[in-house]
């Protein structure tokens, strides 16, 4: 049990640091010269990279963000498969059970990586990207219905952070409708929730009027 938990641990922190990869400000560091935290919202999401440096960065640094969260669940599976056939399982357990609950926590951790890095010293985006690639890897059926809400709402209002937070509200909804287990249902409210909090000043705009639409871009001032 002891090994079981300390491996398991371990899985957890990997996919934490996974997510603390810091795409947008290591893609805008090595173009432009600057910290992106530094200009617009000051996430390093690629909602800021698109306004910072245009589509084909943005459209990188989504990708990439998507493929950690990916990445962090399909590590967890590898690591419970490989426990698994190697005897490492603590005799008597519920497997299927053990393995939603470590997928569940894992997600979370990479959730938190990317809007907590370790390498920027616990700052980062809106795990918003990231929640994607874990929840392609988790269903993928509440994955497409989460990006084809994104898609109406952005091509309705032509607002992001909108589109973000109607997204994080389906998830849990989705998972709900097609009965999927409590680990994981527990996991999108988790999301949803921590998502929708880091879009805390975005909602204070929108309630304003001032939230940027699509299309706008962020100037940037730089010396010579």
């Amino acid at each position: 049990m002891i090994i079981w938990l300390s491996l398991s641990g371990l899985i957890i922190f990997i996919a934490y640091l996974l997510g603390s990869i810091p795409t947008g400000y290591i893609a805008v560091k090595a173009i432009k010269g600057i910290d992106i935290r530094e200009i617009g919202s000051g996430s390093t999401g690629a909602t800021n990279v698109l306004r910072t440096l245009g589509k084909g960065s943005g459209a990188f640094v989504l990708g990439i963000d998507c493929l950690k969260g990916l990445l962090a669940i399909y590590c967890t599976y590898a690591w419970f498969h490989f426990a698994l056939n190697n005897n490492l399982l603590p005799i008597n357990v519920d497997i299927q059970l053990w393995q939603q609950w470590l997928v569940n926590t894992s997600g979370v951790a990479a959730i938190l990586g990317h809007s907590k890095s370790l390498f920027l010293g616990f700052t980062g985006g809106k795990s918003v990207a990231t929640s994607l690639g874990i929840l392609l890897a988790i269903n993928w059926q509440v994955a497409l219905a989460t990006i084809g809400v994104f898609i109406l709402i952005l091509a309705i209002f032509r607002i992001v952070s909108l589109s973000s937070i109607c997204s994080a509200i389906t998830v849990p909804l989705a998972m709900v409708s097609i009965h999927q287990p409590l680990a994981y249902i527990v996991f999108s409210v988790i999301g949803g929730l921590y998502v929708i909090w880091r879009h805390k000043s975005n909602i204070q705009r929108l309630l304003l009027g001032t939230e940027a639409k699509l299309g706008q871009v962020v100037r940037i001032e730089t010396s010579e």
